[in-house]
C-alpha cells in the first residue's frame, strides 16, 4: 500500500470510528467538503500536512494519533 492510500485508508477509518459525515468533518475541520471528497476519491493524492492537521482538529486528534498506526509504520520508502 502507498502512502496516499494509507492517509485515505485512516480519514475512512476515523470517519466511521467517530460517527462522523464528510460534511460533519468539513464543519468541524474548516477543510471544504470537496477538499475532504478530492483526497477520498483520488483526485488530490497529496494533501499538505496543513490539511491533514485541520482534519485532525476535526477529528479531535493529534497528529502523532493520525500517524500512528501499523500501516504508517509498515510503509515502504517511496523513492528507492
Amino acid at each position: 500500500m502507498d502512502t496516499y492510500e494509507t492517509v485515505k485508508n485512516r480519514i475512512l477509518q476515523l470517519l466511521g470510528e467517530k460517527k462522523m459525515s464528510i460534511h460533519k468533518l468539513a464543519m468541524e475541520s474548516a477543510v471544504p467538503p470537496s477538499s475532504i471528497k478530492n483526497i477520498l476519491y483520488g483526485k488530490s493524492q497529496n494533501p499538505g500536512i496543513v490539511t491533514l492537521k485541520m482534519l485532525c482538529d476535526g477529528f479531535g486528534i493529534t497528529l502523532i494519533e493520525f500517524f500512528d498506526t501499523k500501516e504508517f509504520a509498515a510503509l515502504e520508502q517511496e523513492i528507492q
